[in-house]
């Protein structure tokens, strides 16, 4: 492929489509942003801008021609001409001395699907008269939160990266609480007052979480932390005394509400706004383990739902990492075999899990594709 030929866009670039995205009320994104990419990431990329794909790598029907649509994904697109939609780098790489930041694929760009020499590649460009598709060289940067295809679908995470929290230790114990509500209601909803006792500091807006859960090991039982169920946030409005020899408590308006904020539920300082950057990719090292639990009240979960491991950043996992999901294969007798020998059938990998948010022990992942229930004990490994 000569340089004149090559397109401005490809799916091998729009693999490595990054989402910052700003946590608590959002955060504005520049024209242009910065994305981190590695070295290896670029090197393997360059590979892919000279050489392509091979063929077998292609998932079957794989299409020729593909308009993006609004509501696309980047996982949907890689799974589309990629038996492994993870393997994102080897799907960028066109153009790289001229596109700074090749992270954006938009509605209504039209992908080409080119076969030649045993390798494939995928080009952007239009349909022009004739009805053949036209490379098109131009250079294209916008609001990814206007227009841009982002990697998985955000809505299904966006509430966990600020409501969802695993605790180190059950620090919420000492944690404010909620001694009273406005006229002795049961539960309190948006705009209602609550009174609460604990020493806020100088915090003004705060989570509310009811009390935490431990998450456990599944094989050895550790508590790996203790996880927090979001109620809602408050707002610190009037500061209690105590000089009249009585204890008055302070008092709390109750901003946004998850779910009825009851007596006895704690309160966590917001955390300040964070940028998080999502770039799909392989864990660079080995890694293995399992689901420790899922989130919410289910024993099972299925595709776009959420799970924690029992690994986190302590263990080499980052945010974007996919993992792979794996069923242990059955024990079955060989009623081949006289004997009726007992046999075990090989482990199956089923499914991708999509880590978002990572702390010292645990993480929360996204089931982005599998093909049975996923359940507490479940293997994980490096793709």
């Amino acid at each position: 492929m000569t340089r004149s030929t090559r397109p401005a866009l490809a799916l091998f670039r729009a693999s490595a489509i990054t989402v910052a995205l700003g946590i608590g009320l959002g955060a504005a994104w520049a024209a242009e942003p910065n994305f981190p990419i590695t070295s290896k990431q670029r090197s393997t990329a360059q590979q892919v801008a000279q050489a392509g794909v091979p063929l077998s790598e292609l998932a079957d029907n794989a299409p020729d021609v593909y308009t993006v649509k609004s509501g696309d994904t980047l996982w949907d697109i890689s799974r589309m001409y990629l038996k492994s939609p993870w393997r994102w780098p080897e799907l960028w790489g066109m153009n790289l001395e001229q596109i700074r930041n090749p992270h954006l694929i938009f509605p209504g760009q039209i992908l080409s699907l080119v076969k030649a020499n045993g390798r494939a590649t995928l080009q952007v460009g239009q349909v022009g008269p004739d009805g053949t598709v036209r490379l098109s060289p131009r250079v294209r940067s916008s609001d990814l939160n206007k227009d841009g295809i982002p990697p998985i679908p955000l809505h299904l995470i966006e509430p966990f990266l600020n409501e969802a929290v695993i605790f180190e230790s059950n620090q919420l114990a000492s944690a404010p609480r909620v001694v009273s509500t406005q006229e002795g209601r049961v539960l309190l909803s948006r705009g209602d007052l609550a009174y609460v006792r604990g020493d806020v500091g100088n915090n003004r807006n705060f989570r509310v979480f009811r009390e935490p859960r431990p998450l456990k090991d599944p094989t050895t039982g550790e508590v790996l932390g203790y996880e927090a169920f979001y109620l809602g946030t408050t707002e610190f409005t009037r500061k209690g005394s105590s000089n009249t020899g009585e204890i008055v408590p302070d008092t709390f308006t109750v901003t946004s509400i998850r779910q009825e904020i009851r007596v006895g539920d704690k309160l966590a300082p917001v955390p300040p706004r964070e940028i998080v950057n999502y770039i799909p990719r392989a864990p660079q090292n080995a890694i293995a383990g399992q689901i420790a639990s899922v989130y919410g009240d289910s024993v099972n979960a299925g595709q776009n739902q959420i799970v924690t491991l029992n690994k986190g950043s302590l263990d080499g996992l980052e945010n974007g990492h996919v993992l792979a999901l794996w069923r242990d294969g059955v024990r079955i007798r060989d009623t081949t075999d006289e004997d009726r020998t007992r046999i075990k059938l090989p482990d199956e990998r089923h499914g991708y899990l999509f880590v978002f948010r990572v702390f010292n022990r645990m993480s929360y992942a996204l089931i982005v594709s599998v093909r049975e229930p996923v359940t507490i004990g479940d293997r994980f490994t490096q793709p």
